[in-house]
């Protein structure tokens, strides 16, 4: 499969293939989509050793009833909400002292 959206993320898995991706940039042949999200970038890269942080980030947003999506690289982690809670998520979690950059 060769694909050359600026950014995405593919995984395969015995049940299916997933692709995430801007949505102008999804194949013609797919089967099922889901539009809608923005994402956010947890910024540096983290170390293996570091426990917790998509946990703590998920928690908050799970109390104020903001559903996410999340991706993990290697670098780093990704989290989606759908773009009406955008906005919302990132002042949750300004309040909660996470630093927000744009």
């Amino acid at each position: 499969m060769k694909f050359d959206s600026e950014y995405s993320f593919i995984s395969k898995t015995d049940e299916e293939n997933s692709l995430v991706c801007i949505t102008k940039d999804v194949p013609s042949n797919t089967t099922r989509r889901d539009d809608g999200w923005k994402a956010f970038r947890i910024q540096g890269m983290l170390d293996f050793s570091l426990i917790g942080i998509l946990s703590k980030i998920s928690g908050i947003l799970a109390e104020n009833k903001i559903g996410i999506f999340a991706i993990s690289t290697f670098n780093t982690d990704y989290v989606l909400t759908k773009r009406e809670n955008y906005e919302r998520a990132l002042d949750v979690l300004n309040h909660a002292g996470y630093k927000i950059e744009e």
